[in-house]
């Protein structure tokens, strides 16, 4: 938070003799002073949190306070525990950046006194349009440092360095989120300011990027950390039932900037891992991914090509999910029958039977391990592989 913004709420309080608040326009929260009198709800809830729910934000904004460039008196809804307020558009060139807030329970705020504090509330517009333009600047720049082309990587990479924020030989990694599961559902923004100030950002659409910076390039813990606080900060903001579907990937550490993009694939691909795979949920690593790290290596068709055989494409085509499940088992249990009937909850002898099918269908001898590889291999990745089933 800039101190200008915690001044000029400080003097709107004093001017008009009540607390006041200032938010962004995502409404999180930027600025707030000492509380006295009465609160409500949504007020505790926002200096606590540090943000409103998409729900307040949808009951204030049909009061037009988005638009209007005056002061707007919003009811007391004693249903939805709210008192009434005042808002003071914070507004720069004709856009408004975020809100100053006083409660008015008495509606005793002086108009005149009111239309005073527009000139701070003018003031405020112009501080967050900044910090909204430089977080913009950043995230282009940071877009340009995950190009494919290997000039314009390098004069994003001495940009960045050039304003301090990470510098050129700093070792990185890349941390990419997947917030939208399908592409109706409507992206939730980020509150960016939350996040630690040396991490680069870049969010929209289904996916954020962010790149933070690392003392030690063996130690991907940071990295982890950032990746389930970013995920946090979504969750606050996401219905329930969408909670379970954002997921984090977090690639490989890189020497320098102008090497991030790679990290940046290898936490892409991790996204895609835990997507599919529940035990790499919420947050896919790329050092834990495994096997599955040959989903980076090509072309998928051709992958898919390669790794499913004849044997697997009939088990697969056969399609019954017991003997699928059971030949995944079995082969996740290194061929162990005790472990895999265990694993399975069925006798020894049903699972010998089951076995004997999956032989019948796929023609693998299970008893070898070179088909045993190559069956396991096939059944790992075939979920991920394009035309497979899911």
């Amino acid at each position: 938070m800039r101190p200008e913004l915690q001044d000029i709420v400080d003097r709107v309080s004093r001017l008009l003799a009540a607390p006041v608040t200032c938010e962004d326009r995502d409404f999180h929260l930027v600025a707030f002073g000492s509380q006295s009198g009465g609160i409500d709800h949504v007020r505790q809830r926002s200096i606590l949190d540090r943000r409103s729910t998409p729900e307040v934000r949808e009951w204030f904004e049909g009061f037009g306070i988005a638009t209007s460039d005056r002061p707007v008196r919003t009811p007391a809804d004693p249903a939805r525990d709210v008192l009434a307020r005042v808002c003071l558009p914070a507004r720069w060139n004709g856009v408004t950046y975020g809100y100053l807030w006083l409660l008015d329970e008495r509606h005793d705020l002086d108009d005149a006194l009111l239309g005073a504090a527009l000139h701070d509330a003018a003031r405020a517009g112009a501080i967050l349009a900044q910090q909204a333009r430089a977080k913009e600047r950043l995230a282009d720049r940071l877009e340009n440092l995950l190009s494919p082309d290997p000039g314009t990587a390098e004069a994003a990479a001495e940009e960045i360095a050039e304003l301090g924020i990470v510098g050129r030989d700093v070792p990185v990694v890349a941390v990419v989120l997947r917030t939208v599961p399908e592409p109706a559902a409507q992206a939730v923004p980020m509150n960016v300011w939350r996040l630690p100030r040396s991490v680069l950002a870049a969010t929209g659409g289904d996916h954020s990027t962010l790149l933070l910076p690392v003392a030690d390039a063996g130690d991907l813990r940071p990295a982890r950390a950032l990746a389930e606080q970013a995920l946090a900060l979504y969750a606050e903001q996401l219905p329930p039932d969408r909670r379970a579907h954002a997921v984090a990937g977090v690639g490989g550490p890189r020497p320098d900037l102008t090497q991030a993009r790679e990290s940046w694939r290898e936490a892409r691909l991790g996204i895609r891992v835990g997507a599919e795979v529940p035990a790499f949920r919420p947050v896919a690593s790329w050092p834990d991914l495994g096997i599955y790290r040959l989903l980076a290596c090509g072309p998928q068709a051709e992958l898919r090509d390669a790794v499913l055989d004849d044997a697997a494409r009939r088990l697969l085509e056969h399609g019954d999910p017991v003997l699928l499940a059971t030949a995944t088992t079995f082969l996740d249990e290194a061929g162990n029958v005790q472990r895999s009937a265990a694993a399975l909850g069925i006798h020894r002898q049903t699972l010998y039977h089951r076995l004997g099918r999956i032989r019948q269908v796929t023609g693998a001898d299970l008893d070898r391990g070179p088909d045993r590889l190559r069956l396991h291999l096939a059944l790992t990745l075939a979920p991920l592989l394009p035309g497979q089933p899911r």
